[in-house]
């Protein structure tokens, strides 16, 4: 068996260059590479050494990776100093971690053909990673003179200077970038960055306003200069950039919220109200601005620990303007709910949907309150236009289902539930699913379409077995119509379980359990529903009744029947059970 696994080191050598090192064994000990230098190959040697060579390449792209690795070798027999062949045998090298053998071989390889610019790319990458930086950065260097169409050797040239907080090369290394590229804004901000390290503000400033001058009519980088004046305590300075900027350019962004800000560190409070007044009420700044400058200026009053007061005038004054982006009012209305402001905050939340009725965030809000409240006429209209809106957001057909079945628009309830199924994808939550196909079950059933019925509750239990509301109805309708108890006793059986104090499931379990003759057994589930609030149901209080009655205890089920005529019981039978004195079923 080959030392070689080719499963491992496949994917590495089909990838062209050697970047990164990896883990692996050596297939055979590399021999010392020879740096003798040959004559130059005759037409014959020329022929072998290009038919070994092609073939190494053929063998590797088969995976062949021993034979490989053997005819390269011998390609260095032909000739040692083949830098192609050098540079294929690093790449073997280095990935079995035999890195004095691979760097050697990448060496000879850019010594022999230092016109290569991958060789020495790949040897430039592996003296840093192994952090042989005197070497790294003669190489780099050497081909920042020989490549000079490449800005890669560069740019690792400034890493590295970086690195060692060799400023001055720093500074030389972005001016021969420059030079290449032009001057630009993150050229010059870098090197302003690092005059400043270097403690030289003359040349610092310098270079931020030799950029302006290099753009004279691009104003933003006069701004610039401005915000760098301010960071650095040259506020006077920083002040006449910007009144230069805005009286060539009343309507520049960049320079209004810079002044602003300006006023603000200066103390000068009216003056900067004024300038954010200018600013945010300009019909000409881009909403997008107005609203980063807004999220600033909520952000700056709480740390400043002011109250809300300036806040809520600024974006009334804003909102007063009819705005035709959905950012600011959103932004108002997140802020208002943040301050407990609930009841001014809806309103401007429903200028969020009239503006952008896509806005899911605002409407799941106003549904929220919706809901609290059980206004129901609202949550029905909140919904319908989110289904139009957003129809992938299930939270809308689920509480217009609700909505619907409190309205009783029963055909509604199955129209909405139907549809919100067909929004089902395999990422869709398995209980999500199964409360819809729940509610359609009980819908169905309000229309006695029992049939419908059952087979959605059954697929509301494949979803989700545990759905507690489905297990219950379920077994509920079953019992009333006196079918399949066993199944029905088990289903309740499961809600008692999870519940064991909710009247209601506990008010079926007993009521299956007297269809199935076990009277004793649930006259103790009865008492326990009655116990626990079950006394303000008339079906569950007129069920009691029931019970004791089969229980032998007349006198008690007639004061159980006669509470549950009090509480307004709709029962056929109940008023002849209370005149006869004896059970009476209603079927």
């Amino acid at each position: 068996m080959s030392i070689f696994d080719n499963k491992k080191i496949g994917l590495f050598l089909l990838v062209a260059g050697f970047l990164f090192v990896s883990c692996g064994t050596s297939r055979k000990q590399a021999k010392a590479l020879s740096a003798k230098p040959v004559a130059e190959l005759t037409p014959e040697q020329q022929r072998k050494y290009d038919y070994f060579f092609l073939e190494a390449a053929r063998l590797k792209i088969q995976k062949d990776y021993d034979a490989a690795f053997d005819l390269l070798q011998h390609c260095l027999t032909i000739n040692p100093n083949a830098s192609s062949a050098l540079y294929e045998l690093a790449q073997y090298y280095l990935f079995l971690k035999q890195v004095p053998q691979g760097q050697a071989a990448l060496e000879k390889a850019v010594e022999n053909d230092p016109d290569n610019y991958w060789y020495s790319q790949g040897l430039a990458n592996l003296y840093q990673q192994q952090d042989e930086k005197e070497k790294a950065m003669k190489l780099l260097e050497d081909m920042s003179i020989r490549f000079t169409d490449k800005l890669d050797p560069l740019y690792a040239l400034l890493d590295i200077y970086n690195r060692q907080e060799q400023y001055d090369k720093v500074i030389a290394t972005l001016n021969r970038i420059e030079e290449k590229m032009g001057k630009s804004e993150q050229l010059s901000m870098e090197k302003f960055r690092i005059y400043l390290q270097m403690k030289d503000n003359k040349n610092a400033f310098h270079e931020i306003e030799s950029l302006v001058a290099e753009y004279p009519m691009d104003s933003r980088y006069q701004v610039v200069l401005g915000d760098v004046y301010m960071q650095n305590g040259k506020k006077e300075e920083a002040y006449n950039m910007y009144r230069k900027v805005l009286d060539a350019e009343p309507d520049n962004v960049m320079a209004m919220y810079s002044l602003a800000s300006y006023y603000e560190e200066t103390g000068q409070k009216d003056l900067y109200q004024q300038q954010l007044d200018t600013l945010l009420l300009n019909k000409k700044v881009p909403s997008e601005t107005k609203l980063n400058v807004m999220r600033q200026f909520v952000v700056q009053n709480e740390q400043d620990g002011k109250d809300s007061t300036r806040v809520i005038s600024l974006f009334d004054r804003i909102l007063e303007q009819e705005p035709d982006d959905a950012g600011i009012p959103m932004l108002y209305a997140q802020y208002l709910l943040s301050k407990g402001m609930n009841k001014e905050a809806f309103p401007v939340l429903r200028q969020v949907l009239a503006i952008d009725p896509t806005n899911t965030a605002a409407r799941m809000m106003l549904l929220g309150e919706a809901v609290r409240k059980e206004d129901y006429n609202d949550v029905i209209d909140l919904c319908e236009a989110g289904v139009e809106t957003n129809p992938e957001m299930l939270e809308f057909y689920f509480y217009l289902a609700i909505a619907y079945n409190q309205a009783e628009r029963t055909d509604d309830v199955i129209s909405i539930c139907q549809k919100a199924l067909t929004q089902i994808t395999a990422d869709s939550k398995k209980e999500v699913v199964s409360d819809f196909y729940s509610i359609l079950g009980d819908a169905y059933h309000t229309k006695d379409l029992n049939t419908e019925a059952y087979a959605a509750y059954d697929s509301a239990l494949v979803y989700n077995p545990s759905n507690i509301g489905a297990l219950n109805n379920y077994a509920y309708y079953l019992s009333v119509e006196r079918r399949n108890l066993d199944k029905a006793e088990e289903m309740s059986y499961k809600t008692v379980k999870a519940e064991p104090d909710n009247a209601t499931y506990l008010d079926t379990y007993a009521w299956i359990l007297f269809e199935k003759g076990n009277y004793a057994e649930a006259r103790l589930y009865i008492d326990d529903a009655m116990k626990s609030d079950g006394g303000k149901s008339d079906v569950i209080v007129e069920h009691c009744g029931d019970i004791y009655y089969m229980t032998g205890d007349v006198d008690k089920a007639l004061e159980y029947w006669n509470q549950a005529l009090k509480i307004g019981s709709k029962s056929k039978t109940l008023q002849e059970k209370i005149r006869k004195k004896k059970y009476i079923s209603d079927k």
